[in-house]
Order: structure tokens, then C-alpha cells, then sequence
């Protein structure tokens, strides 16, 4: 070899020994110093430990049994082989493989110890809780095993023995292939066609495969309280009568066959293998598959109600018990469908808790009115908290914070998105039970800097957010000058708590003329403003030499960064692993990145509490609360598993999509990832500015969360530590509501043949206010403040409704208490409704809105106005008076201006078969239950009626026909002026044709 070969080849073995060390070093090095900057250093160390020791033991047992195998092959081979044509054909193959010999020997076992390994590695989580189980106190009702062997020890078993069937097949296939090539085993030629020594190989290598079996087929009875053969899941008649024995009858059978196997060590003999390998087989067949066949066909179908009513009862407790909802309280309730108006006048005190703004809609709302600059935005679906008002009550607020998307798109390149506009800024928050004169949501924090009395009641707070649910991947702080926020940032036109409507309505329902959609006129307006300042958009580099909170010329704040929610960039090497990381030169080539820049990824609270702690399944909707002085994301999750017997098995992500998903359901949950058990075991937070992540244990009576805790020790913090404050802003979480609703929907039937029969299941019935083209999805579970029957005061709950199958009237209501510092929390009560009093489902209702004559008149001029659209917000049920109420708030939004948004101009409402509408939830109520004669006030009381008299008759019916006269001029005007897109002639109109109605309606009265 020419000496330029021999020293190319080793320099070119240092240089990509030292690539792979780099790329190693990005993917593991990088996410150690991640990890010990949130502080879970403990987790990736035993994370790592955990999957090294799995690799090593896989690798070696499969390297092992593979390498003994062939090497036994290769020792035992003969020494004179037989001439044939088979023998010279297999020559050349040995003459090219031997003088490599030993080079393929290791690259074989190597590799396969290395994919084992790999594989292995995998499975550290199943190992990690059979090490770590913790009993749950409960055994299976057909073997008496406490349900730990299922959740935690019988996964593992199932683990094990795979891989040791693996290594055995593997190491037969090698086994044979040797003896094939050296002449151990023929296939053609006369006499024996295998050798004494490879006939006693391989029935060695067959014994341990069926004595593997025989293990297989003992675990195979524990598994049979997974079976899906019954009715029910779980263990069925035929499991029991049949396949248990069945399956300890083959693991006998497999054990006489495997000794047989043995014993052919000395019998030498082909027929010993085969005649015991054909006996397990047809043993297989007639014992463990015809025989349960004959039984379930002869003895379980012609009598499954009677013979599966023990074991579907036992589906039944397990399911209940396992979804946490055995102790759901399941109240009779007769539901009244007639009201009077002194029965109104006795429920008015609830109506002002009504939360009426729809958080999918108002986002739009949001969006415009508080967006500020085009790069911040909103989540799609709001959220809803409760927050105290100046006066100490609890409101329904609809909260969110003003994320960062990215920058301009003019400016949009690496420099600015990644170390320029690097933090949103602010919550943005709204009274969930009020608006404005012109239906838009009464804000109680807004602006830039934040602003409004949600801020003078919890105190000021770090508005700044680092993390959050938008922006970029990564972003790179204290290099640049970081973009905080525009000077003249506020929003002048913003309704407040003081410019909310007055509730008190109008005395008919003809007066409840929808106002003219808004064209976003005032947002425009207030961005116009805004825009005369200086541009802070112009030049996000300007201004490098100012401190936090400094101004520049450009018109913008800046900020430094004094939060340790990042890994800092200490030396130039760092810089040098997350360059590789993410691909990305410009991280070196920037001179501002010094020692003193930091990091900050993997910015999605969701996807930070999971990395923290991934045995946890996180929830779908994390939101943001002012705690301390801080904006914290909470975020609900869970411990769940599969294997708890005789529950019922259902798909996470299927069972947690609804209208608010929308198909992009972000659970951590893939499809066809199968659960039986859930327990919302642990509130998390995430700080919004650092990035501290803190995990509380809720459930700490949960044998999962105990189990992880322990493999995990330290990194779970007691709910004793939960401040008052936090503990205020903690909710009953979105996807448990959706996952116990689904189980409810069959297994609110506690009694086996009822079950059977399948009569009384509900469904969730599917949103019907989703506008056409999204498909048919569930209707969300929705949170709100209610009285529930019998209670003594309303609460913070969730909410959700439940029809029979195949049918659209209401069967059930169901509401869970998600105040967290009420003693009933957490408990989910159902109103089961009577079968013979038909009460209209939210379908049936909405049907009615459609349909009803006073409601058409409403809203025909806008939905015959090809510049406005109407939005239905969501359909909420709640309790009130003896019976159930539909409260359905209805949006006008202008067509053909981006800068249009949501107004809520009519509420609609329901009360079992009668529908009305008004301008307000009062309003709609008196249409409703006074046909518009005796309307509420803003107390709930009736007002004084006029003295009636005869006087002045015959001017008042001259009035009444001037008054009329006057109220179609004005509402022909109206009808013109929309049709012209000239709104404000229509609010004239609207305005005079309101006047004229009222006057026709006293002139009426006086005659």
C-alpha cells in the first residue's frame, strides 16, 4: 500500500471519530446542561443509567446465546464431508468466507447485540416500574393478584420473554446456517442429514425455545383478564372455562415436549424432535384453538346474557373504579320544562354569573382589539379562569397572553427571530359574563405594559414571556438588543368593567334589533395611533446600548434578560455543539453571543414538564394564571396505563378531541395508544419568564405516581407546598373531563344486564354550533360558574351534556366541580333525566333557534346582508329553576375587512320547548318566559305596573299610528343603509326605530 493510503486512512478514522464525539456530544451533552438548568438533572442521569444497563444486558444475553451458537456450530463440524455437489457448490462460499472468518463472526454478533441493545434501551420505562412497583391494595377478582402484577410485573415478564425468544430463534438460525456451510446438516445426499453433533445442537436450541413457550403460555392466563372475546372486556366465560385450562394444559404439554427435545441428547435421533414438535402443535390446535371454539359456539352464544353476567359486572367495577368514576353521583332530577315569571323572578340571582363571551370566538376579538403589533398573537381557543374583582367576588374571566409569533415578515431572518424578538409580553384578560354598548368583551387587563383592575387586585407581576406556546424554537438572550415592546402600545378605545352594558332590557321582543357588525373601525383607529409614533419595527438592532426598560429612537423598549431559564453559552465549544444542533452557523459567527448569553429551548410548558417527567401524559389546554407576582403556565397531567384488568381499554386521543381541537389535539398521546386507567396525579407549573418547572403531587394516593416517584425520587413536590394563590387559579382538567364523560356515556349502567341490553347508553353529542365544513365533532365540555340542584351557592365547574344513542334529546347533564379549595372537588354529578318527559338536546335546540318566527325576524336583515355574518357562540346548559336552560350567545362580524372582528349582539335562549331572543341574557329571559310583558330589572324583580285608565284614548290611538308610521320609515332607512354598508346611518335607524316601538307600544297600553 503506497504510504499517502496508509496515512489517509487513519486521519480520515480521527476525523470521524471526532464528527461522531461532536454529534454525540449535541444530542447528549446538550440535553445534560438543559436539564441541570431546570434542575432534573437526576431524571436524565436515571433516564441514562436506566437504558445503559438495559442496552448492556440485552446486547450481551443476544451477542452471547448468538456467539456460543455459532461457535458450538463451527467447533462440532466435521472433519471429512461427504463429495457432492451440494458440498462443492457450498466450497467456494467456505473458501472465500474462512480466511474472514473471525471479521464475520464479530460483525454478526456486534450487530445484533447492538440492535438488541438499542431495542432494550427502549423499554426503560417498563423497567423502571416493575423495579419500583407499588401495590394498589386491589386484587383482580379472577386470580386474587393485587393489579400491580398487571400494571407493573406482568409488562415486564411479557418484555423478557420476547427478547429470550428472539436470541433462541436467532441463535437456531445461526446455528443452522453454520451447519449448512461446513456440512453439518445436508440437504442432499444419502444417509443421516445431520451429523449426531448438530442433531444434539439444535434440539438443545428447540428444548429452550419450547420450554420458553411453556413460560409463555403459564404468563398467557394472567393475560386472559385483557381479552377482548366476551361481551365485555376482560376475562369471559369461555377465558375461564375454557382457555385458562387450555393454556396450563399446553404449558404441561410444552414442558414434556421440551424435555423431549432434551433427551434427544442422548437418543440421537431425528424422530424425537419432530414427533414432540408435532404434538405441541396439534395440541395448539385442538386444545388451545377448537376447543374455546366449541364452547363459546354451543355454550356462550345461545345463553351470553345468562353465562357473562358475572364477568360483565366485572367489567363494569373495574372500568368505574379505574376512570375514577365510581363515586360519581347520579341524581333523579324532573326536569321542569314550564316557568312562571314569579318562579324567573325567584332564579334571577343566578343570571349575572351566566359567562356569555365564547373563548373560540372572541380570540378574533382579542386579536384585533389587543394584538398591538401584527408579530404578537393569540392562541385559537382562549381560556377560561376565575379572578377576583375589586369587591372580592369570583368572575369568570376569559384569559390569555400576548405571544410572540415571530418577527415582521420584512424582517424576518435568523438575527431578528432568534435573538431580536425574543418574549411576548402580557396577559390580556376579560370579563367572561359582560360587554360593552357595541357587544365587545369588557377587558379587565390590557394594553402594553399591562394595565386594569385584574392587576390591581393580584398586584404587578413580570409580564415578559420567555415560554410560552408560540414563537421560535430557540432564541438567544442578553446578545442583541431584545425587542420588548413598542412605546405607544395602548389601545385607547378599550371597554373596561365601567363601560359594561346595563343588563336591564327592552319590553318586547320586536325591540331586539341586532346592532350592525363592527368593521373594526375603532381597532384601526387606535392602530392609526399608534402608528405616528416612531416605528419600532424599523431597526430591532437600534438602541444596542440600552439597559432594560430603555427607550430608544426607534420608538421601542429593550430588554436585558436577568432570568436564569436558559443554558448559558460559557465557552466557545458550547457554541460550537448547539450549532451542530440545530444547524446553524450563524451561532458562531455572531460576535454579540458572549459568556454571559444563554440558550433558551424547548420553550412549550407542555413539552418542558414532559421532558421532566416522561412518565407523564400531559393535558391538551395548558393556560397561564398570575401567581406571585408571575404569569405561570399550569399544566394538568397524568399517570395512566393499559393493564389494569377488566377495565375498559379506549383511544386517548380520540376520546379527548372535540369542536375546540379542531383535529390538531396535541395530547401526548399517539393514535391507537390504548389506556385504562388515568388519575390526574400532578398540577405542574412553568414559569413564563424563567422557565422553572415545578411539579406538584394532586393524587398522592396514586400507586403509578408512587411508583415513578420512586424511580425518580425528589423531583415530585408535595401538594402541601401549593400556595393559596396557586391553589386558587387550579382547575379540573380539560381531558379527564372528556375521557370520564366518554366512559359515563355506557358506564353510568351499573347493573350487568342492563349493560347487556345497552338501552340506556348516551353519546356526547356532537357540537351544533360548528359551522358547516368542520365535520361532526363532540361537543366541548365547557366551564362555568352554576348552582347545581340542592347546592347552597354556585361554583366554578365543567360542564357537559349527554343524549341516548341514536337520538337527540337530552338524557343527562353532567357537572364537575373545578373549584380546588371546595370540598366537593373533583366530584362528577349527573342529572339523570327522566325517560317519558322529553327534554330538547342541544341539536334539538338549536333545530328550534332556527326555526322559531321572533328569532328569524331578529337576525333576517343581517343574514340577508352579504357584509356581515353571523357566529353562533357555544350552546352552555346550566340548572336553573327545576329544569335546564340553553344560553346561546350570538356574534355579528363584518365580511371583507381584515380588521373586523366579533361583536356579541343577541343572546339567545331556551327552556324546554320554548326558544327567545334578546340583547342581552335578561332580556332574552323575559321574551321567554313573559312573552315581553313583565320584564326583569337588573335585580331580577318585575317593575310597578302604569295605572291603567281611559283617558286620552282616542290621542293615543293616534299616537300608536303615528308611532308606527314612523318606527317602518325608520326601519326602511335602516334596511337601506345596510344594504349600503353605511353603519352609522343604521345605528340612527336602529336607534329611531327603537324610540318609535316604545312609543307605540305605551300608546297601546293608554288605549
Amino acid at each position: 500500500m503506497p504510504r499517502r493510503s496508509r496515512l489517509l486512512a487513519p486521519v480520515v478514522l480521527v476525523v470521524a471519530v471526532i464528527f461522531v464525539g461532536l454529534w454525540l456530544a449535541a444530542n447528549f451533552w446538550t440535553d445534560y446542561k438543559w436539564f441541570d438548568s431546570v434542575g432534573y438533572t437526576s431524571v436524565f442521569l436515571t433516564e441514562l443509567r436506566t437504558r445503559a444497563l438495559l442496552f448492556v444486558s440485552g446486547a450481551i444475553v443476544m451477542a452471547l446465546m448468538v456467539g456460543a451458537s455459532m461457535y458450538f456450530a463451527f467447533r462440532t463440524r466435521p472433519l471429512a464431508r461427504p463429495v457432492s455437489l451440494e458440498q462443492q457448490g457450498l466450497d467456494r462460499y467456505r473458501m472465500s468466507i474462512d480466511p474472514h472468518r473471525k471479521l464475520f463472526f464479530w460483525l454478526i454478533v456486534a450487530g445484533l447485540g447492538l440492535l438488541t441493545g438499542v431495542s432494550a434501551s427502549g423499554d426503560w420505562g417498563v423497567f423502571l416500574q416493575f423495579a419500583n412497583s407499588t401495590e394498589f391494595g386491589v386484587e383482580d377478582p379472577q386470580f386474587g393478584t393485587d393489579v400491580s402484577f398487571y400494571t407493573f410485573v406482568y409488562p415486564f415478564l411479557r418484555v423478557v420473554l420476547g427478547y429470550l425468544f428472539a436470541a433462541v430463534i436467532l441463535a437456531f438460525i445461526a446455528a443452522l446456517v453454520v451447519h449448512y456451510l461446513y456440512g453439518g446438516v445436508r440437504l442432499q445426499g444419502q444417509g443421516q442429514r445431520a451429523t449426531p453433533a448438530a442433531r444434539v445442537h439444535l434440539s438443545v436450541l428447540l428444548g429452550g425455545f419450547v420450554l420458553l413457550k411453556a413460560a409463555a403460555y403459564w404468563l398467557d392466563q394472567y393475560g386472559l383478564v385483557f381479552s377482548n372475546r366476551g361481551y365485555a372486556f376482560g376475562a369471559a366465560y369461555t377465558d375461564v372455562n375454557a382457555v385458562l385450562y387450555a393454556k396450563i394444559i399446553l404449558a404441561m404439554i410444552s414442558v414434556v415436549c421440551a424435555a423431549l427435545f432434551f433427551a434427544n441428547i442422548y437418543f440421537k435421533n431425528a424422530m424425537v424432535p419432530f414427533a414432540s414438535l408435532a404434538l405441541l402443535v396439534l395440541s395448539s390446535v385442538l386444545i388451545g384453538g377448537l376447543w374455546p371454539l366449541i364452547v363459546q359456539q354451543f355454550q356462550v352464544s345461545p345463553n351470553e346474557q345468562r353465562v357473562e353476567r358475572p364477568f360483565i359486572q366485572r367489567n363494569i367495577e373495574a372500568t368505574r373504579e379505574a376512570y375514577d368514576v365510581a363515586d360519581v353521583e347520579v341524581v333523579d332530577y324532573d326536569a321542569q320544562t314550564q316557568l312562571t315569571p314569579e318562579q324567573l323572578a325567584e332564579e334571577a340571582a343566578t343570571i349575572p354569573s351566566v359567562r356569555l363571551l365564547d373563548p373560540s370566538v372572541v380570540s378574533q376579538t382579542f386579536q384585533q382589539m389587543q394584538q398591538v403589533r401584527g408579530f404578537y398573537q393569540f392562541p385559537d381557543v382562549l381560556d377560561v379562569d376565575r379572578y377576583q374583582d375589586p369587591e372580592g367576588n369570583n368572575v369568570d374571566t376569559v384569559v390569555a397572553v400576548r405571544e410572540l409569533s415571530g418577527p415582521p415578515e420584512d424582517q424576518n431572518n435568523w438575527l431578528t427571530r432568534h435573538t431580536v424578538y425574543t418574549h411576548g409580553f402580557g396577559i390580556v384578560a376579560a370579563a367572561g359574563n359582560q360587554v360593552d354598548t357595541e357587544g365587545r368583551p369588557v377587558f379587565t387587563e390590557y394594553n402594553i405594559p399591562p394595565t386594569g383592575e385584574l392587576s390591581e387586585v393580584t398586584g404587578e407581576y413580570e409580564p415578559r414571556i420567555y415560554f410560552g406556546r408560540e414563537g421560535a424554537e430557540y432564541v438567544i438572550v442578553n446578545a442583541e438588543p431584545e425587542y420588548d415592546f413598542p412605546l405607544g402600545g395602548s389601545t385607547e378605545d378599550v371597554p373596561t368593567t365601567e363601560d359594561a352594558a346595563d343588563p336591564t332590557p327592552s319590553a318586547s321582543p320586536e325591540a331586539d334589533n341586532a346592532n350592525p357588525p363592527a368593521s373594526g373601525d375603532q381597532s384601526a383607529e387606535a392602530d392609526a395611533d399608534a402608528e405616528q409614533s416612531p416605528d419600532p419595527e424599523a431597526s430591532p438592532g437600534a438602541g444596542a446600548e440600552a439597559g432594560e426598560g430603555d427607550a430608544n429612537s426607534t420608538g421601542q423598549q429593550t430588554n436585558h434578560y436577568d432570568g436564569d431559564g436558559g443554558v448559558r453559552l460559557s465557552s466557545f465549544f458550547d457554541r460550537i455543539l448547539y450549532a451542530i444542533k440545530y444547524q446553524e452557523m450563524d451561532i458562531l459567527l455572531n460576535n454579540a453571543i458572549t459568556s454571559e448569553s444563554q440558550i433558551i429551548y424547548d420553550r412549550d410548558p407542555v413539552q418542558r414538564v414532559e421532558q421532566v417527567a416522561p412518565f407523564l401524559t400531559t393535558d391538551s389546554r395548558p393556560y397561564p394564571a398570575i401567581v406571585d407576582g408571575k404569569v405561570q403556565w399550569i399544566v394538568d397531567a397524568y399517570t395512566t396505563t393499559n393493564g389494569y384488568p377488566y377495565a375498559n381499554r379506549i383511544d386517548f386521543a380520540d376520546a379527548t378531541e372535540d369542536t375546540f381541537t379542531q383535529g390538531n389535539n396535541t395530547v401526548d398521546s399517539l393514535p391507537g395508544n390504548q389506556v385504562n386507567y388515568i388519575r390526574n396525579s400532578v398540577k405542574a407549573t412553568v414559569d413564563a419568564y424563567d422557565g422553572t418547572v415545578t411539579l406538584y403531587g394532586w393524587d398522592e394516593e396514586d400507586p403509578v405516581l408512587q411508583t415513578w416517584s420512586k424511580a425518580f425520587p425528589g423531583i415530585i413536590t408535595e401538594r402541601d407546598e401549593i400556595d393559596a394563590e396557586l391553589l386558587s387559579h387550579l382547575r379540573y382538567p380539560d381531558d379527564l373531563v372528556k375521557v370520564q364523560r366518554e366512559i359515563l356515556s355506557r358506564y353510568h349502567i351499573t347493573d350487568a344486564d342492563a349493560f347487556y341490553g345497552g338501552q340506556d347508553f348516551w353519546t356526547v353529542p356532537n357540537d351544533p354550533t360548528s359551522e358547516e365544513g368542520e365535520g361532526a365533532r363532540p361537543e366541548p365540555p365547557y366551564r362555568q360558574t352554576i348552582r347545581f340542584p340542592g347546592d347552597d351557592r354556585a361554583s366554578f365547574s365543567v360542564t357537559s351534556t349527554f343524549v341516548p344513542r341514536e337520538r337527540e334529546n337530552l338524557a343527562a347533564f353532567m357537572a364537575v366541580d373545578s373549584d380546588p379549595t371546595s370540598d366537593n372537588y373533583g366530584q362528577l354529578r349527573v342529572l339523570n333525566l327522566p325517560q317519558d318527559t322529553v327534554v330538547l338536546g342541544p341539536g334539538q335546540v338549536q333545530s328550534q333557534f332556527q326555526a322559531d318566527s321572533n328569532i328569524r325576524d331578529v337576525l333576517l336583515p343581517l343574514q340577508q346582508n352579504d357584509q356581515s355574518r353571523i357566529i353562533n357562540g357555544n350552546l352552555l346548559t346550566l340548572p336553573f329553576a327545576d329544569g335546564l336552560l340553553y344560553v346561546e350567545p350570538l356574534y355579528v362580524q363584518a365580511e371583507g375587512s381584515d380588521s373586523s372582528y366579533p361583536l356579541l349582539q343577541q343572546v339567545m335562549v331556551g327552556f324546554g320547548e320554548e326558544v327567545a331572543i334578546g340583547g342581552n341574557l335578561q332580556e332574552a329571559l323575559n321574551n321567554l318566559f313573559a312573552g315581553g310583558e313583565g320584564p326583569l330589572d337588573e335585580s331580577g324583580d318585575q317593575p310597578p305596573a302604569e295605572n291603567e285608565g281611559d283617558a286620552g284614548g282616542d290621542a293615543a290611538g293616534g299616537d300608536l299610528a303615528d308611532a308606527l308610521a314612523e318606527a317602518a320609515d325608520a326601519y326602511q332607512e335602516g334596511q337601506d343603509a345596510l344594504q349600503e354598508g353605511d353603519f352609522t346611518a343604521y345605528d340612527e335607524a336602529n336607534d329611531r326605530l327603537a324610540d318609535a316601538l316604545e312609543r307605540a307600544e305605551q300608546a297601546a297600553g293608554e288605549s
